[in-house]
């Protein structure tokens, strides 16, 4: 099936007012193979026809165009070093703070791009593994993510056990259940995992977001990456907005908040805290 450059150039505004996602000319054959399939399941002679469908918004259909573009690569554990600076560096100082009376036993955190599950999961059983001897601490994960196909897969909690690989032996034995029989080659999360996180669709482009912070970790990583300069500005502020004054937000290894904001300070692998604004007086001062 044949895309015409004024269908696919009706395509790529379209993507991007409702997603902020710029895709670039060369990005055109990526298109046709991620929508061909979906045109022909519906019956669409054209892309043409299909992109009237999808601005008439027949059946959610918005969704479901966003929902194939959309690339969700994914592992457990992925960028280890951030987790390595989550449990040696964060946690401590969490306790430590906890202990003085400076903070609540609480921990809240925002996998802003969850895909099928991979990330959020890491960070449960990395924190409930933290934590597992004070009970008192309660830990809230909230998994958004633009796609409501990988959503309810993300929500199963269930993968093909070669996912496993990326999973630390001790963790792996304590979180994740290995299938039998009609599941074999299968494992799946623990009930006190799955119960830990909260999963819901979000859209980073939208105005209004239905997350509420503060949040004391957000994990937003190669997401970025496939906004323009202005989505970029965006979607930061917005990620900022719900970040704690002692919070910290986790980008991709090739992306950087440094050239967007003066609100932040790198503290470890592309890892972020809020600066003060009288630090940022002081800088503007000098």
């Amino acid at each position: 099936m044949i895309l015409a450059d004024e269908e696919f150039s009706l395509f790529q505004k379209l993507i991007y007012r409702e997603a902020g996602i710029h895709l670039g000319p060369h990005k055109k054959a990526l298109l046709i193979s991620r929508l061909g399939r979906r045109v022909r399941q519906l019956g669409a002679h054209s892309f043409g026809a299909y992109y009237r469908m999808v601005v008439d918004d027949r059946g959610g259909e918005m969704v479901s165009m966003l929902d194939a573009i959309c690339t969700n690569e994914t592992q457990f554990f992925r960028e280890p070093r951030q987790f390595e600076y989550l449990e040696r560096t964060i946690v401590p100082a969490w306790r430590a703070a906890a202990e003085a009376g400076a903070r609540a036993k609480s921990v809240r955190v925002w996998s802003a791009a969850c895909s099928t599950g991979e990330e959020p999961y890491s960070i449960a059983m990395l924190l409930r593994s933290c934590f597992e001897d004070d009970p008192e601490w309660r830990i809230e994960i909230v998994a958004t993510d633009l796609s409501t196909r990988v959503l309810q897969r993300a929500a199963e909690g269930l993968w093909p056990i070669e996912r496993a690989a990326g999973i630390p032996p001790h963790l792996l034995r304590s979180f994740m259940l290995r299938g039998r029989r009609t599941q074999e080659g299968w494992m799946k999360a623990k009930p006190e995992l799955r119960d830990m996180i909260r999963f819901g669709r979000v859209n980073l482009n939208d105005d209004v977001q239905p997350v509420a912070g503060p949040f004391d970790l957000i994990f937003c990583r190669n997401v970025l990456i496939y906004f323009d300069e202005a989505s970029k500005a965006r979607v930061i502020e917005r990620l900022l907005a719900r970040l704690a004054p002692d919070g910290h937000i986790f980008l991709g290894h090739s992306e950087s908040l440094s050239r967007w904001t003066d609100r932040v300070r790198s503290v470890g692998p592309t890892i972020y805290v809020p600066v003060s604004a009288e630090v940022r007086d002081a800088r503007a001062r000098r």
